[in-house]
């Protein structure tokens, strides 16, 4: 099927760092692990986790302020960055009893944990205060439960944020007074370490204005007796999958016409941003870290997607190939539940790669969506018209770039009892890559 302007979207190549690059463009080793696995798969590379993890550590010593770096353990469930984060002397974000029993089962003491999320389980509660975790406190009666548990108690208190009234997270102005007078009453049994808070979206200006305001009232809270040393500014760090004109020319030149069938989405991810990652940490603090420092007040953050920002892709065997009217269709061996973009009525836009593994005589390139192998209509990974440089065979692979962040197992399943495709560790060593699978 020859290639039309009005068949396919703007090309969307992603950003790809020099390992994943490297690991791709291997003639054996992507085509050994798919017969291995014999399914799809996730490849996965803790050492550049741990790059990521240090250029947020480093932001916080250049600008003198003193601080933690938590890893949302939401954003990814390999146990592989575990021991990354011990290494580089960074904490861990948890919000389940799994996700506390876990991180402390790889190596992260309790008082490098952080536990956040909404209305926490007793189980929860008396395992994060045992083990002297963080606790991010929610509501009024979480806090009463905790101090009922009897166990000396380390607590952030989340601050609702102005701008986001209606979130169902963090303390309103009056839930928070009460919370304050309450850690006052009980100063013998809690430790109130400070705020927390967590804003939606991805830019500078709204965190600097927060993180100042929560800085005044530690100060305020010290005053009344209390400990109040850090504040949390939470996550929200920006990554960028593509080069800025490649994301500006997708949404200047935008059309349903690029997607199978005119499907639409309510939103996508920002794809290219700036600053992104430990640069946007940089930013905040040029603006407000001499406050931190002056105060002697501890900065916090919880990042999840960017410390996994080019730590990991996807692998999806081909398993055929069809034509749909002025397109195609390539399904593959896996499900659109493993790139949970998707799963939000939104798409992951950083196009897949046809890795050649299969062998055909047709050099032709041809235009085509991409579909899980579930018997429902919307199994559908990419729903965009994506231009390959042939006809995908069975046989070949189809790689989905920088997918650790969010995108690996959010919401994978093991719908029609296909297993859940396995992460695997590579490690560069004596000019190879050696290859394991992560145990969570």
């Amino acid at each position: 099927m020859a290639l039309t302007q009005t068949a396919c979207a703007v090309a969307l190549p992603a950003i790809q760092s020099s390992w994943a690059l490297e690991a791709q463009a291997d003639p054996f080793l992507l085509k050994d692990l798919a017969r291995s696995v014999n399914g799809p798969f996730h490849v996965i590379s803790p050492a550049s986790f741990g790059e990521n993890l240090e250029a947020f550590q480093a932001a916080l010593r250049g600008a003198g302020v003193a601080g933690q770096t938590y890893f949302g353990k939401k954003a990814n469930k390999a146990g592989a960055w575990l021991p990354e984060c011990v290494k580089h002397g960074a904490g861990v974000d948890v919000a389940s009893s799994p996700e506390l029993v876990n991180a402390l089962a790889h190596g992260v003491r309790g008082e490098d944990i952080v536990v956040t999320g909404a209305a926490k389980a007793h189980e929860l509660l008396w395992l994060a205060a045992r083990q002297r975790c963080i606790i991010a406190v929610d509501n009024l009666d979480e806090l009463d439960r905790l101090i009922a548990l009897g166990i000396p108690a380390r607590i952030m208190l989340r601050v609702l944020p102005e701008a986001n009234p209606a979130s169902r997270f963090g303390l309103d102005p009056d839930q928070l007074r009460q919370a304050l007078a309450r850690c006052v009453e009980m100063v013998d049994t809690v430790t109130m370490c400070g705020f927390s808070f967590h804003l939606d979206g991805y830019q500078v200006e709204p965190r600097v204005e927060l993180a100042a305001r929560l800085i005044d009232a530690c100060l305020e809270a010290r005053a009344q007796g209390l400990a109040a040393t850090a504040v949390s500014i939470g996550g929200g760090f920006a990554c960028s999958y593509f080069e800025a004109e490649v994301w500006q020319q997708f949404q200047d030149e935008y059309t349903d016409d690029w997607f199978h069938a005119g499907k639409q989405f309510a939103k996508f991810y920002p794809y290219h941003q700036g600053p992104a990652g430990a640069d946007m940490l940089a930013a905040i603090l040029d603006r407000v870290g001499s406050r931190f420092a002056e105060t002697g007040t501890q900065l916090y953050l919880e990042p999840g997607r960017a410390l996994l920002d080019q730590t990991g892709f996807s692998v999806f065997p081909v398993h055929g190939y069809k034509e749909r009217g002025d397109h195609g269709v390539v399904t593959v061996g896996g499900l659109s539940m493993s790139i949970s973009e998707q799963w939000k009525n939104s798409e992951f836009l950083p196009e897949p790669i046809l890795w050649q593994a299969g062998s055909t005589d047709d050099e032709c390139p041809v235009v085509a969506f991409v579909g899980g192998a579930s018997c429902m209509e919307y199994d559908v990974l990419t729903w965009r018209k994506i231009s390959f440089p042939r006809t995908p065979v069975y046989g070949d692979l189809l790689i989905y770039p920088n997918t650790a962040g969010y995108q690996m197992d959010k919401n994978e399943s093991e719908f029609h009892q296909l297993p859940l495709p396995p992460k695997i560790i590579l490690e560069r060593a004596d000019g190879r890559y050696l290859s394991r699978t992560d145990t969570p």
